[in-house]
């Protein structure tokens, strides 16, 4: 789209920006101060593809931290400073506003931390990523509103490319965080990555590796929370980043034959169940569970001349390496990591109950040891079912229809979910005059296994009487005295 045309259709979104009371301060700082500034990058990209973004850019050619530092003083806020940055950044009517000074860029191979030195506009466009975020809106009173496209982002917007304003190889050598950046910008806007730039992801790969782990898990979650996250996981192993920042995923890839019997690709099942989790639910944790569900199908595949090809134990051994991936992939090793473990391990089992006869007993162990869970076990569960077979999709989700039928019945019965045993160790001791010892865990776990076999009910006094039988076969006697 021609420029001229562009700024027609974007006048009132434009002038709308404009005429926000922090922006006409802006606008009224920077003549002041005889600077130029412009609105650059994310934002203007979004505006044009009418997505909603309240965080703006601004590029200074002079201080970026001067100007928001008086900025804030009129409006008497705080202004956050980030001197090794050069940036400065303030928050007012919603909108996160930050302040950086236009600049140059060289680097070291060793290093993605530029040598910055003062530059103007056109220095701080040609440093950028890709043509899509080197927009700019002039917030200068001789050409107000009016936008600076120097490496036809507009045009890359309508045809939904991606590429790099200078020599891809530069860009990605230079900064090789830009190769991931590439492949989630591709994912979040569902573009694609000119031939050009790809080819030179692959070439770049290995640069990688002088990049944080924290830098590269953020752009994984980006990917993981889009609309089709498994189109950035296919780029990712495509260009070779996956099998250098995420191993044990780029393993799960490939089908392998053996007597004419072959297994299903794991890597293409794992991210189709993937994107049936993003399509219910927005819980990055519930997706991280989707991604890691199959994790060690790998590690556990053996063929059987009878059965063909096994996974036995995947989930066991799959919940065992999740605080390896995280420590690995500087997840949180907290509660979210706990909760990913949970899900993992679990995952099988309302599968199996769907197979299967759906007994009381089993409903009530499941619901006991997912807990507050559940909910997200079953969507996961649901999620997994990827067979090309409709007759057969159909058949599991029914039968897990069931299932949910029947957990709903005994939670509302039974009270299992998160339950703890009516009788607990204190009781046991005071009534037997006993110390901790094994005899005390051995009643706890029969009581448990009781009401979760469904012989005594949920209460003190059925738990009660269970513990004295239970006691009584242990030879222990209540203290008269």
């Amino acid at each position: 789209m021609d420029k001229q045309i562009l700024e027609i259709v974007l006048k009132d979104e434009i002038m709308q920006i404009m005429s926000l009371p922090v922006m006409s301060l802006i606008r009224e700082t920077v003549r002041t101060e005889n600077v130029r500034a412009y609105i650059i990058g994310g934002f203007v990209r979004d505006l044009i593809l009418q997505r909603k973004s309240k965080d703006i850019d601004i590029v200074v050619e002079g201080s970026g931290i001067e100007i928001a530092e008086k900025v804030a003083n009129k409006l008497n806020i705080c202004v956050n400073i980030f001197k090794n940055f050069g940036t400065a950044m303030l928050k007012t009517d919603d909108i996160e506003i930050e302040f950086v000074g236009a600049r140059k860029e060289s680097y070291r191979m060793e290093s993605r931390k530029p040598v910055v030195e003062n530059g103007t506009l056109e220095d701080d466009q040609n440093r950028r990523d890709f043509t899509i975020n080197t927009l700019a809106i002039s917030l200068n009173y001789m050409d107000l509103g009016s936008i600076t496209d120097p490496f036809n982002g507009v045009d890359d917007m309508a045809k939904k490319l991606i590429r790099t304003p200078l020599n891809p190889d530069m860009t990605f050598s230079d900064d090789p965080l830009r190769m991931m950046r590439a492949i989630r910008f591709a994912t979040q806007l569902d573009f694609v990555i000119s031939e050009e730039t790809f080819e030179a992801i692959k070439r770049n790969a290995e640069r990688i590796s002088i990049i944080s782990k924290e830098r590269i898990c953020e752009e994984i979650n980006k990917i993981i929370m889009t609309n089709s996250p498994s189109s950035g996981f296919f780029l990712l192993e495509k260009s070779g980043l996956l099998k250098l920042i995420f191993p044990q995923l780029s393993l799960l890839r490939g089908v392998e034959s053996k007597n004419g019997v072959k297994h299903k690709d794991n890597f293409e099942h794992t991210l189709q169940v993937l994107d049936n989790v993003a399509v219910k639910s927005d819980s990055l944790w519930l997706r991280w569970a989707a991604l890691l569900h199959d994790i060690a199908k790998p590690a556990t595949k053996k063929f059987d001349e009878h059965a063909g090809w096994t996974f036995h134990g995947h989930e066991f051994l799959g919940s065992k390496m999740i605080p390896g991936i995280f420590k690995q992939l500087r997840l949180p090793l907290n509660e979210k990591m706990k909760y990913v473990q949970k899900l993992v391990l679990l995952h099988l089992r309302p599968i199996v109950l769907a197979q299967e006869e759906v007994t009381d007993s089993a409903v009530r162990r499941l619901l006991f040891d997912a807990g507050d869970d559940i909910d997200d076990l079953m969507a996961l569960c649901d999620a997994d079912i990827t067979s090309k077979n409709k007759k057969t999709v159909e058949t599991y989700l029914s039968r897990f229809q069931l299932v949910r039928t029947k957990l709903k019945e005994i939670e509302e019965k039974d009270a299992i979910r998160n339950f703890q045993p009516p009788v607990s160790g204190e009781i046991i001791m005071k009534t037997y005059n006993i110390g901790p010892s094994r005899e005390v865990g051995l009643i706890k776990n029969a009581i448990k296994e009781a009401i979760l076999d469904g012989l005594i009910k949920n209460n003190y006094d059925e738990a009660f009487e269970f513990m004295k039988r239970e006691a009584a076969k242990l030879g222990l006697t209540i203290d008269a005295s």
